[in-house]
């Protein structure tokens, strides 16, 4: 089978695609051929060993896994022995925020690893674009006391967590202003955004209005919480995706308790299996569609990784294990 390796840390540049046997399962495991994955930024953190405290989980001083990929959709197409919660067949997905080894042709799902079986009718690529971001909206959402008629401000939305969490924010009856490129409205609004606004407008800020919002989402951490703090209620919180200058973000949700005004939440994420059990519903009834912005196969791994890490995809880019795909740039709902 071909797999990409790496034996260290760093850019794209340290990642091979190879050729290895195909591994057998062994008792409890169950062998999948990978249909899709993605190439996301919680993949560039894994690649990269970013923020270094992410070695300690990932693997210190050298990856745990030599193949990256953190999530995956594919066929059931060996079982080991006892292996009981898949069969031969069945379609399934899975993610490990740490590293899973999906930018492969095959790989073994444990019986640890998260993973559900693809409802009927849901495309293998719709269901590995599905996960990451919805993973990490999910923990912002259930970080404040959210409820229906909530005004919620979400800045990023066109990447894979800020358009994720306006559509679970949707079900959850919360009223959105999502932030993103004009070019992009259409495809945010269709997820259940009610304002949109262009970040790229010199005056986009003076048009949301003083104390406007309940809650804050920066899905993609490029603000901090006093560039947003005219607009959020005094009771109200920010919570962004990064880490912010200095690690503030840390900083200020430790001292949560005795700030005055708008709260920072810190996103720790948790609980990847409670995620899949939310989002097959909403796949399965067309509530949810990710955005999948490229398609590359394992051997423009590299193309894929720096597309990422150049800050301009939207929703999710896909690695497909079929050769010669090449890159396919088109971004769908």
């Amino acid at each position: 089978m071909r797999s990409t390796y790496r034996s260290a840390y760093g850019p794209p540049d340290v990642l091979d695609v190879r050729e290895f046997p195909v591994p057998h399962p062994g008792p409890g495991e169950v062998l999948v051929r990978v249909h899709a994955a993605t190439v996301s930024r919680t993949d560039s953190g894994v690649l990269r060993g970013a923020p270094y405290v992410l070695r300690f989980m990932a693997g210190w001083p050298r990856p745990r896994r030599n193949t990256t990929g953190t999530d995956f959709a594919g066929e059931v197409v060996a079982v080991g022995d006892g292996a009981a919660r898949f069969e031969v067949g069945d379609r399934v997905m899975g993610f490990n925020d740490v590293g899973i080894g999906s930018h492969a042709e095959y790989l073994i799902l444990t019986a640890r690893d998260a993973a559900t079986r693809v409802p009927a009718g849901v495309d293998l690529g719709v269901a590995a674009a599905s996960m990451e971001g919805a993973h990490y909206a999910r923990n912002f959402i259930n970080k404040v006391p959210l409820k229906a008629g909530d005004s919620v401000l979400v800045y990023g939305a066109t990447g894979a967590i800020g358009s994720a969490a306006v559509a679970l924010l949707e079900e959850t009856g919360a009223v959105v202003t999502a932030v993103c490129q004009k070019r992009h409205h259409a495809a945010v609004e269709a997820l259940g955004a009610e304002t949109l606004l262009d970040h790229t407008e010199p005056d986009w800020m003076s048009r949301l209005g003083e104390r406007s919002f309940d809650y804050v989402f920066d899905a993609v951490g490029k603000l901090t919480l006093m560039a947003f703090r005219p607009v959020i209620k005094a009771t109200g919180a920010y919570v962004s995706s990064e880490l912010g200058p200095w690690s503030q973000n840390l900083f200020y949700a430790m001292a949560a308790p005795v700030m005055r005004g708008p709260k920072v939440r810190f996103p720790f994420p948790s609980d990847i299996q409670k995620t899949l059990d939310l989002l097959c519903p909403l796949l399965e009834s067309g509530r949810y569609t990710p955005l999948i912005d490229r398609r590359y196969d394992l051997d423009h791994v590299h193309e894929a990784f720096e597309y990422v890490e150049s800050g301009q995809k939207i929703g999710n880019v896909l690695l497909m294990p079929t050769a010669g795909a090449g890159p396919s740039n088109s971004v769908t709902t």
